[in-house]
């Protein structure tokens, strides 16, 4: 039996969740702004709440990223703190592919690949395209930073055709808005609850790293938190 608490703060979304063998526990919010004040709260209510201490946990997951600056560090500092104290290994998730489990959850007739998009602020989107494996899902490619109209033009949507879900509030800029994709979703947001499922598989495997190595993924570099102008060859998206 595996008891895995996961924590995720990399939108405007807050939420924690605890996977005890499979039967899952979980709390959501909108809480723009207010992560630091209700993550911690949340995640001695989830504990509480099953009958758990923090040292009766076998590891801690989070969304690593991407997603918001604030947001990410925030989640990795709560996670690197608990984690020491309670000298737990670390499950870094994908906050792409927590969207995109979540959709194929809700909805379990779709085969369809998904691609998860999320705002990345300065005219760009964090996304990674999904496919359904068993009862989770596996990547088509590497999750990237790119210019909107870059993405709608790429070669990889265009052998893609309509033959895809597009989920996520990166979705809502124009470029991608005119796509024509057989269905689109923007209220998807990251859940702890599909983190804490994907985690347990990554525990299983050993996939795990220590609290101090617990780091968040922007898939920025530092220079390209500065506004510029992105030249990528559209090929670079393939699957």
């Amino acid at each position: 039996m595996s008891l895995i608490l996961a924590l995720d703060t990399s939108t405007d979304a807050c939420s924690v969740a605890l996977n005890a063998d499979g039967i899952i526990t979980s709390l959501f919010e909108l809480a723009t702004k207010s992560h630091t004040q209700r993550l911690l709260p949340m995640v001695d209510d989830v504990l509480q709440t099953n009958g758990y201490a923090l040292s009766d946990l076998d590891a801690i997951a989070f969304g690593r990223g991407p997603g918001s600056f604030t947001g990410l560090r925030i989640c990795a500092g709560i996670v690197q703190g608990l984690a020491f104290g309670a000298n737990l290994p670390v499950i870094p998730v994908s906050t792409l592919e927590a969207m995109a489990l979540g959709f194929y959850r809700a909805n379990p007739q779709v085969e369809l690949p998904v691609l998860a998009a999320l705002d990345a602020r300065m005219n760009e989107v964090y996304y990674g395209l999904f496919a359904r494996e068993g009862e989770l899902v596996q990547p088509l490619c590497a999750e990237e930073v790119i210019n909107p109209e870059m993405l709608a033009s790429s070669n990889g949507l265009a052998q893609l055709g309509s033959n895809f879900i597009g989920v996520g509030p990166g979705w809502h800029y124009p470029a991608l808005q005119a796509l024509a994709v057989n269905h689109r979703q923007l209220d998807v947001h990251p859940h702890a609850e599909n983190m804490a499922l994907i985690a347990a598989q990554l525990f299983a495997k050993g996939h795990v790293v220590s609290a101090l190595e617990a780091q968040p993924v922007y898939l920025r570099d530092s220079v390209s938190w500065q506004k510029r102008q992105r030249i990528r060859n559209s090929n670079d998206f393939l699957i």
